[in-house]
């Protein structure tokens, strides 16, 4: 059964910076796509960026371009999102999710396995 555990959220000031980890265990496939979504009190859950685990290329949402990072480590099944730049209208829980069909989607009803989530709170 694939797992999907985040760490890294908090409380920080806007302008400050956060490193978002997502470790995967369980998979047995190799292709795959990880998605960071989040969601803000009363909006919709929103695509912020991906990967391809196989090719690396990578996927922003135009909100956090030039701020956000998304980045893996294949030793250690670990996705990272890093978070620069922070403002007020990031806060918002985000969570991690995997689609086994690598279709590079921004629709999350395309992805398989969710994690629990993690708050982010920036504070202006």
């Amino acid at each position: 059964q694939v797992q999907l555990e985040e760490s890294g959220g908090g409380l920080v000031q806007a302008g400050g910076s956060l490193r978002l980890s997502c470790v995967v265990s369980g998979r047995t496939f190799s292709s795959f796509f990880m998605g960071w979504f989040r969601q803000a009190p009363g909006k919709e859950r929103e695509f912020v960026a991906g990967i391809n685990w196989s090719s690396g290329n990578t996927y922003y949402a135009n909100s956090v371009k030039g701020r956000f990072t998304i980045s893996k480590d294949n030793a250690e099944d670990t996705v990272y999102l890093q978070m620069n730049n922070l403002k007020p209208e990031d806060t918002a829980v985000y969570s991690c999710a995997l689609d086994p069909y690598s279709r590079s989607d921004y629709d999350p009803t395309m992805y398989y396995y969710w994690g629990q989530g993690t708050q982010v709170t920036v504070s202006s």
